[in-house]
């Protein structure tokens, strides 16, 4: 980069190469001028220039998100707004500049997006809390990203953010048109889009003063844990729980919020020593299913009931569904080398999160990878074609002897292959 005339707003040209390699490291799609990262790179310099300059000077205006539809889990599209590769990187300048001070903010049990920080950890202190506390309140917020107001955003950031180029990146960031495939441009008058680099920073601060600091505030003899738009409110009573649900409720219309009419339920976390019963006992939370469970007392090898973690039945399905989508049972022109190599990294990923609490949850989960190897192994190989039984000798006498082949099968619940 060329040198140049002193600019308003002391910005370094250091930090805009830092943040293009962060982008790329991320790759992602192109936005609404259709530059991949590698196209942006053809002319890195004068496009890192560019950005660098529109931003010292006052002048940078990010141009449209595009809009682009994806599934929802349970049903449904959520619309992601995919900034272009230029306004990505103005964008992980702004975050890697007010990111750590508005950590300093931030709240312990605030775990979603945010630097060291996982949705592990949020699942294991609810674990913890759930054997503390009988009632829990779960609650999800209605289109948190889409709906967040603009004014009360910027007044949180005004509180916390000294750099002035920096809010005033941030104004023109949530004022940026969403632009539809056909090419029409949606204005917005509240919301972040969801996609965009610095949106979760945004919206975690909004849900600090929202709902994180409030807590704290009106309620700080109650446990609770939050990431992004699910939280959870650990209570000691039916009563208490009502009673929070209703305050809750209060507090985030003031906010311009509402709770998710149907994701939003109170819990009775029963175990072996809670009497009664009630009509929910059981709830998600970041992949996980809690409910009443029984687990095996490590001193004795008794059983008792425990109200504890374990894979959901949704995230066991999404991976399975991963698993057929990719079709090896198929590709009879692959070894079981190449079957190893592109199915691995993904299952040592599942095992590392979903495996974490309750591994045996998973079980079902590698017993479907096996039985998908068994059909594999008898379309590739003439001598097993006629019999699935001979397949599954065949491969359970391989997991015996090279267990190390797939990872899943290092684990002793990896499941038979009958």
């Amino acid at each position: 980069m060329c040198a140049t005339k002193r600019k308003p707003y002391e910005i370094s040209k250091w930090l805009v190469k830092r943040a293009y390699l962060l982008v790329k490291a991320n790759a992602g799609a192109a936005g609404v001028d259709k530059e991949t990262v590698e196209q942006f790179e053809k002319d890195l310099e004068d496009n890192l220039y560019k950005i660098w300059n529109r931003m010292s000077s006052g002048s940078y205006f990010p141009p449209p998100v595009r809009a682009v539809p994806i599934p929802k889990k349970n049903g449904g599209q959520r619309i992601l707004g995919v900034p272009t590769v230029a306004d990505r990187v103005a964008q992980t300048v702004v975050k890697i500049v007010i990111e750590p001070t508005l950590e300093k903010a931030f709240l312990p049990d605030s775990y979603g997006y945010r630097p060291n920080k996982s949705a592990l950890d949020a699942v294991g202190v609810t674990r913890k809390r759930c054997w503390q506390y009988d009632w829990i309140l779960e609650f999800d917020i209605k289109g948190l990203f889409d709906n967040l107001p603009h004014d009360l955003l910027l007044k949180a950031a005004g509180k916390h953010v000294q750099e002035k180029w920096a809010l005033l990146t941030i104004e023109r960031w949530l004022k940026a048109p969403m632009e539809l495939e056909d090419g029409t441009r949606i204005e917005r008058t509240k919301g972040t889009p969801q996609g965009g680099v610095v949106s979760p920073v945004l919206a975690n601060l909004f849900m600090h003063y929202c709902f994180d600091a409030w807590m704290e505030r009106e309620l700080p003899e109650l446990p609770w844990c939050r990431y992004a738009d699910d939280g959870l409110v650990h209570c000691r009573t039916l009563d208490e729980a009502e009673a929070v649900k209703a305050k809750l409720q209060e507090r985030l219309a003031e906010c311009g919020l509402e709770m998710h009419p149907t994701k939003t339920r109170i819990v009775y976390c029963k175990d072996g020593k809670r009497k009664g019963k009630y009509s929910n006992m059981t709830f998600d939370f970041l992949g996980y299913t809690f409910r009443p469970r029984c687990v095996v007392n490590s001193r004795d090898n008794g059983c008792f009931t425990s109200f504890t973690p374990a894979v959901s039945s949704k995230a066991l399905h999404a991976m399975r569904k991963e698993i057929k989508a990719l079709r090896f049972r198929q590709q009879t022109q692959m070894d079981l080398a190449d079957i190893r190599r592109a199915i691995n990294p993904i299952i040592k990923g599942w095992m590392q999160y979903y495996g974490r609490y309750r591994p045996s949850g998973m079980c079902s989960l590698y017993h479907y990878i096996n039985q998908t190897l068994v059909g594999w192994a008898r379309r590739k190989y003439k001598h097993l074609k006629g019999s699935r039984t001979r397949a599954q000798i065949f491969l359970a006498r391989l997991c015996v002897k090279n267990s190390r082949l797939f990872v899943h099968w290092h684990d002793s619940s990896c499941g038979a292959f009958a």
